[in-house]
Order: structure tokens, then sequence, then C-alpha cells
């Protein structure tokens, strides 16, 4: 409902607004506003949310749509049977008498762009039309290049702690921001999933509504449901009550999986290990399977045992195994000690910087964001130019070659790094 629309597809199939209004002087205030945009005043209609519903069942959604829920007994209800009539990339902004940021909430998570709490001035409505224009005119969520190959990362932790969500949340921001992908972080922590917190964002209702309802997934529902954290990256992520277990055969996953992989160029999975236990057929597809650890006597256990699992349940994927938060002191089991116990190399070492982690937390925003042009930065960026080369020159096998040995993956890995200097310099 609320997805960003491709002007050059279709937008002349559509009118560009519509509004349904509950009252006359809504409908004063409305239509000279229409007119500054060019667009026709007769496009604002009587009838609020009703109406609405009744006459997009059957003509074709405008672009910006107005909907007055003044009259509505129930508008969380409401919206989602409009949802059910609006065409895909339709930006909604609803309008109401109820103050009350629960509401508010739920119907932006609904897919709506907007709600104006009445009584609202001229000035407020320009500004809500012209952001929602600035949706329309940005790219749409399943408009995904036909020269690029889809890419699916999965992001594991050995070990709870090891900040596998953080390397997840870091990877799809730099993926989408620096790589210039679509990209969608699905955090598969049901309960305690970090993915929307990471990025200072509302998770929503999408991921559990998934999960009760698994035949309700299709491309619509993934415009509605994903949270868009800035013009690329967007999250699907939840808060589930801790007492209400959700349980289900993994269908939804699946079916997740499958519609992402249409809207978006790259999928990063945040995947906790437990579901690797209880749904394999998660990471059957992934091109890429990033192993998060740590120096430690239980990580070098644990990895041993996923990376033999991975090389049954997954032995298409390339895996990188990154050594996160290292600090610079004493470890407890060394570099050397831990490649000889897993039989293989470490890919990537991020240092542990507590500066910058306690600054993203602050500011709701991922490391490799707060720390550019620290050092953290570089491993980061390797991390994104090796997943974007497995795709795109066929990457390496399950042991890993080299990371950023390829080509490709050192071009990558210099574009991304090149970018920051040039950031920091424009702000």
């Amino acid at each position: 409902m609320n997805a960003p629309f491709h002007g050059s597809r279709g937008a002349a199939l559509r009118d560009p607004f519509t509004a349904f209004v509950c009252d006359e002087a809504t409908a004063e205030m409305l239509r000279p506003i229409a007119v500054e945009h060019g667009w026709a005043p007769e496009k604002v209609n009587k009838g609020g949310l009703r109406n609405a519903v009744q006459s997009l069942s059957v003509s074709a959604s405008p672009n910006i749509l107005f909907v007055d829920l003044s009259e509505s007994g129930d508008p969380l209800n409401d919206i989602n049977a409009l949802a059910e009539v609006c065409e895909p990339g339709t930006v909604v902004i609803a309008a109401g008498q109820v103050n009350d940021v629960r509401l508010y909430r739920d119907l932006v998570a609904s897919g709506i762009q907007d709600y104006l709490l009445k009584p609202f001035t001229a000035d407020q409505l320009r500004d809500a039309f012209a952001n929602a224009q600035m949706t329309i005119s940005g790219p749409r969520l399943n408009e995904q290049s036909t020269e690029r190959a889809h890419l699916m990362a999965a992001v594991i932790g050995v070990r709870g702690g090891v900040g596998a969500s953080t390397v997840a949340a870091s990877l799809a921001w730099l993926m989408g921001d620096k790589a210039g992908r679509s990209t969608a972080l699905l955090d598969l922590d049901i309960h305690f999933g970090t993915g929307a917190l990471s990025l200072d964002l509302e998770p929503g209702r999408g991921l559990t509504d998934a999960i009760e309802n698994p035949s309700r997934i299709d491309g619509l529902f993934i415009e509605r449901a994903m949270v868009r954290a800035n013009e690329k990256p967007s999250v699907l992520s939840a808060e589930a009550p801790i007492n209400q277990p959700l349980i289900n055969d993994g269908t939804a996953f699946f079916q997740l999986e499958e519609e992402i992989r249409n809207a978006f160029e790259a999928t990063i999975l945040d995947l906790p290990r437990s579901m690797l236990v209880q749904y394999p057929h998660l990471v059957h597809d992934v091109h890429v399977a990033v192993l998060v650890v740590e120096f430690t006597l239980a990580a070098t256990r644990d990895a041993i045992r996923i990376l033999s699992w991975l090389r049954s349940n997954a032995p298409d994927a390339r895996v990188i195994v990154v050594a996160n938060r290292v600090p610079s002191g004493s470890l407890e089991i060394s570099r050397k000690d831990f490649e000889q116990s897993i039989e293989r190399k470490v890919d990537i070492v991020i240092p542990y910087d507590q500066k910058a982690a306690a600054q993203a937390a602050k500011l709701g925003q991922p490391i490799a964001k707060v720390g550019g042009s620290s050092k953290i930065s570089q491993p980061f960026a390797q991390l994104v130019g090796a997943s974007i080369a497995t795709v795109e020159d066929g990457g390496g096998d399950q042991d890993g070659d080299e990371v950023g040995s390829s080509l490709l993956g050192k071009l990558n890995l210099k574009s991304l790094v090149a970018k920051k200097p040039k950031e920091k310099a424009a702000a």
C-alpha cells in the first residue's frame, strides 16, 4: 500500500491524487492545496474511509490517497480493509481525531505514510504531500536490477553475545548505503531481535503477522511489512511478547525469503543458531554464510560444530569466518590456536572499539556507520566486498578463498573504502 511507486511504471494509468473526507472544512482546506500541486480539486470526495474502500474496490488506486478516519470506530482494522483494495505503490495519508501515539505507531506499521491529527493546518498538509511525493519519486522496493544477481547472506553467531546482530545490521546498511543495492535485513530472532532497534526503528507487526498467517505473504505484504531505514536498506524484525510462543513449521520463513528475493537485490538474514536446528532449509539457498566467532574455548567448540553442519546443509555457500570484538590485549585462545582447531583461517578480524560501540548504541545506528573513519571500517568494507564478489564472480568454496583475493573483490573493497573520506569532507 505505502510502497514507493516508480514514476515510469504505470504512473500514467493512475490519478495522481484522490481524497475522501468526512467534513466540508477539511474538503475546503484540501482543494486549494490540490490545485497548487496541479491536481484536480474535484478529486476531493465526501464519505471518509468507507467511501474510499468502496470506490477503490472498483477503480485504480491513486498515487497519493488522503483518507479521513474521523467516522471510523476501529481505525486500525479499517485501514487494513483499505489495504486489501489498494494497489502496491499507493502512498496513504490518514487524518483523524484520536490523539493516541499507539494508534499512530500501529497505523504507520500497517503501511500508511503519515497520520495527521485534527485540526491540522494547511502547512501540515503541504509537508505531508511533499513527503509523499518524495516517496513516490524514490526507488520501488521490488524494482530489482536485471543486471545484478540477488545476494543472500546469513549471519550466524557461534555463541550468544558475539555480536552477530551487530555485524548483520552493519552489513545490511553498507550493502544498501555504500554498495547501492536495495537490501532487506530479515531478523529471525522473533522475541528478542535487535534488527529494528539497531537502526532506530519501530519493528512493526509484519514478521509476527507473517508467522501467524503464512498465506498472506506475497509481494504486497512485503511492501507493507518492510520498515525502511533509508533509501536502500529496509528491515523486517519483531518484538513478540515473551509469553506468546510462535509455533510454526518454517513455511512462513521460506515464503518470506522467496518474496524478499523478488523485491530486493540483497537479503541479509540475522539467523540465531537455534534456527539452524529447527529450520535447516533456511540456509539451502544462501550464497554467503557469515560465521561470527570470538577467540574463546566455547566459541571454538561451537565453530567446529557449525562449520561441519554448514558443509552438510549449505554445501554451495561460501563461508566467511569473522572474529568480532577482538580486544588488543591477551586472548583466551590465540588466533593461531583457534585456526588450527577449526582447521581453516579466520577471514576477517573486527577489532573491539568501545567508543564506536557506545556511540552506535546511543544514536541507534549501525556501528559501521558510526565508525566510518575508524579502524573498524576496513574489515566491514572487506566483508561487503567479499559477499558481493561471491555472486558476481563465483566467489570461493566452503573453506573460503582469501577474502578480497579476487580482482572484483578488491575493486569492491576499494570503492567502499574510497567513499568514506568524501562523505566526511562533505559533512
